[in-house]
C-alpha cells in the first residue's frame, strides 16, 4: 500500500484502542466494574464477572455500550464515579503525539471521532490533553449512531464537512473500517496493537499499523510505503 499524502486532507481518528491503550477500558469493565457490582450486591465475584460479561456483549455495537448514564442505571453504580479510581490508567499509545504534531504541521484537517460517551470522552482528554491537536471532536452520542451503523459516516457530514476520497480514518475496529469503506472513505488504517497488555493482531483486510509513527514520511510529506495487509511493521518515504 502506498499511502500518499498530498491526496488527503482529513484525518479521522478513534480513540480508546487507538489513540490511548485499550488496557484502561478492558481492566475498567472486565474486572474493575464487576468486582465493585460484587461487593454492591453480596454476589460471588466470579459469578458477577460472568453475569455482567454477558450483559455487556448483549449491547454491543449499540449507543448503550458506551452510555455512562445507561450503565449506571442498569448496574446501580455511579460509573464515573468508579472510572476516577482508575484514572492512572489512561494512557496515550506511543507515537501517537508525534504524528498528531506532524498532521498539523502539514495542515491536515485531524478530527477525534469515537464511540464515547461525553462524560468519558471529558475524563480522557483532562487526562491526556490531545484535544487541543483536533479540528474538532465528536462522539457517536451526537450523531444518534454508533460507527457500527452504515448510515454514521453519512451522517456524519453534519458535524465534519469532508471528502471521503481525500480522507484517511485510523480505528481498531474491523466493523468500524467496513462501514466506512462502505461509504466511500478511501483511505483505512487499522491498529493492530489497541492494548499495551495485548500481542499485536493484523488485520486481514486492512493496512495494519502498530503504532502512527508508522505513517509519517522519512522526509517531507511525500508518500509513505506500508507492508501488506497482513501487518505493517516498516515504512519507506
Amino acid at each position: 500500500m502506498l499511502l500518499d499524502w498530498r491526496e488527503i486532507d482529513t484525518v479521522l481518528l478513534d480513540m480508546d484502542g487507538t489513540l490511548l491503550d485499550r488496557h484502561f477500558d478492558d481492566h475498567f469493565w472486565l474486572e474493575h466494574v464487576p468486582k465493585r457490582w460484587s461487593a454492591q450486591f453480596g454476589v460471588p465475584l466470579t459469578q458477577a464477572r460472568e453475569q455482567l460479561h454477558a450483559l455487556f456483549r448483549s449491547q454491543e455495537r449499540t449507543l448503550n455500550w458506551t452510555d455512562l448514564d445507561y450503565w449506571s442505571e442498569r448496574l446501580g453504580l455511579d460509573i464515573p464515579k468508579l472510572k476516577l479510581e482508575v484514572e492512572h490508567l489512561i494512557a496515550v499509545h506511543p507515537g501517537v503525539v508525534e504524528f498528531l504534531t506532524w498532521a498539523k504541521q502539514q495542515g491536515k484537517e485531524l478530527w477525534l471521532v469515537t464511540n464515547a460517551h461525553s462524560k468519558t470522552l471529558e475524563l480522557k482528554m483532562k487526562k491526556t490533553m490531545l484535544g487541543p491537536w483536533f479540528n474538532g471532536i465528536v462522539s457517536a452520542h451526537q450523531v444518534g449512531l454508533s460507527k457500527e451503523a452504515p448510515q454514521f459516516w453519512e451522517r456524519l457530514q453534519r458535524f465534519v464537512p469532508y471528502d471521503p476520497a481525500r480522507t484517511l480514518l485510523g480505528e481498531d475496529s474491523e466493523a468500524n473500517l467496513q462501514t466506512a469503506r462502505q461509504y466511500g472513505i478511501r483511505h483505512l488504517i487499522y491498529v493492530n496493537r489497541p492494548s499495551s497488555n495485548l500481542p499485536p493482531q493484523p488485520s486481514h483486510h486492512y493496512c495494519s499499523i502498530d503504532y502512527f509513527t508508522r505513517l509519517i514520511p522519512e522526509t517531507g510529506s511525500g508518500p509513505v510505503r506500508l507492508g501488506s495487509v497482513e501487518g505493517v511493521t516498516t515504512h519507506d518515504a
